[in-house]
């Protein structure tokens, strides 16, 4: 026997703000079945591929400390420095940056969100096969 995740839940000040956050980061849709909209305590949105929903929910206690879980993002297209500059561009802030960690194309990006929850943008999987053969994957 064993379980598998129903969803992702993400703690928040706001959560319609926040929810529109990461549409855009990860390219997710409003869950038709419980459209976002301004005010609510909870908003849903969905990947429209595969399904997976992620919850967002208003909690009155602030992000006090590093969180044990974060999301470990690779682009579906492109480069991760180009998706990095997209980042930026929607609103992401950068914690640290370890790109180079084991060598030439190598590392990874920590990120915070609007709330300063981090999530990390990894290399895509185009530029992890084209450096196949190394001694790591680089991505941590």
């Amino acid at each position: 026997m064993s379980s598998f995740v129903s969803h992702t839940s993400v703690d928040c000040a706001d959560a319609y703000a926040l929810s529109g956050f990461w549409k855009q980061v990860l390219g997710y849709e409003d869950d038709p079945e419980d459209p976002r909209e301004p005010g609510d305590e909870g908003c849903v949105i969905r990947d429209p591929e595969s399904g997976h929903t992620v919850l967002f929910l208003e909690v009155p206690e602030s992000k006090t400390v590093k969180y044990r879980m974060h999301f470990d993002l690779r682009p579906r297209e492109g480069t991760r420095d180009a998706e990095l500059e997209r980042l930026r561009g929607i609103g992401a802030v950068e914690i640290a940056d370890h790109r180079g960690k084991y060598g030439p194309g190598s590392g990874w990006v920590v990120l915070a969100d609007p709330e300063g929850n981090e999530f990390c943008i990894l290399r895509s999987e185009a530029e992890v096969a084209a450096m196949q053969g190394s001694s790591s994957n680089g991505d941590g």
